[in-house]
């Protein structure tokens, strides 16, 4: 089972979709898996990380402008390379595990759709992957 979700989103920042990924998993109906989160865009990516304090997104999206400043030797003629890097440094999926009909993270945790070349109207695709055990 795949769902496609829409997501509008802002210049750059990250958006906590572990709700939706969540009642992906509820509607399929499964005990126990995995769900994959995929992000078909080459400016925006997928990460698991922090969802208590905001600061965290924050801190990561400053630690990303500092690794992957803007620069005038980049040669991409739409003069996004930056977010080129951020998206490649994420990555485009993450895999977590489905155990009781929950999605296992940490208690901290929350999946994040990452923003860096926005506002857009992205999407993002959620594979349902039952155990065959």
């Amino acid at each position: 089972m795949v769902r496609e979700f829409s997501l509008k989103t802002e210049r750059q920042n990250f958006y906590n979709i572990t709700g939706r990924v969540a009642e992906a998993v509820a509607e399929s109906g499964i005990s126990d898996g995995a769900v994959m989160v995929y992000c078909p865009h080459t400016t925006a990516g997928i990460t698991i990380n922090e969802n208590a304090d905001p600061d965290v997104v924050r801190d990561i999206l400053y630690g990303l402008d500092k690794a992957y400043p803007d620069r005038a030797e980049f040669m991409h003629y739409e003069g996004n390379s930056s977010a080129h890097l951020k998206a490649s440094a994420m990555g485009s999926s993450q895999y977590v595990i489905v155990e009781g009909g929950k999605l296992l993270l940490g208690t901290w945790q929350g999946i994040y759709f990452c923003e860096f070349d926005g506002p857009r109207n992205r999407k993002f695709y959620v594979k349902i992957i039952k155990s065959g055990l």
